[in-house]
């Protein structure tokens, strides 16, 4: 995981990029999202903001996260279960989704898994391109590899 300090200023630029005022609570949620490879869920977020000792309340967490959506800093997914969540937005228009079926946990597929902008009828506007794989991730897929074999 890249050191604290270095997200904490990236994030801090990335913010003041957009020319906007880097404040506290969106440094703090867009340096959490920066340093996980995974979507995350609000509920996670709010835990791992309590577990640093730098807690947000519930209306701050959601203002900043739709902030940092429209600001094109973050994306949102919402899985199978219903829950939205959030991780760093990708350079290109749209990326792919791993959701495993056994844990809901969901996964941004890496930069080679970007896809193309599909061509939209006249007259609409295309903005991105959601598409989920579902399976097992690896740790699940482990797991269901280990009691087969016993």
């Amino acid at each position: 995981m890249p050191a604290l300090a270095a997200l904490h200023d990236n994030s801090i630029r990335l913010i003041r990029e957009r020319g906007a005022s880097a404040t506290a609570a969106r440094v703090q949620v867009l340096r959490l999202l920066l340093a996980t490879h995974a979507t995350v869920s609000h509920q996670s977020l709010t835990q791992a903001a309590l577990d640093e000792g730098r807690p947000l309340d519930k209306v701050t967490l959601y203002r900043v996260l739709d902030w940092l959506v429209a600001q094109g800093l973050a994306h949102s997914v919402t899985g199978q279960d219903r829950v939205r969540r959030f991780g760093i937005a990708d350079v290109h228009h749209g990326h792919a989704h791993f959701e495993c079926d056994a844990c809901g946990r969901l996964f941004c597929l890496p930069e080679r898994a970007s896809l193309p902008m599909p061509a939209a009828p006249d007259g609409f506007e295309a903005c991105r391109v959601d598409i989920t794989v579902h399976g097992r991730c690896a740790e699940c897929a482990q797991i269901a590899r280990s009691n087969v074999l016993t």
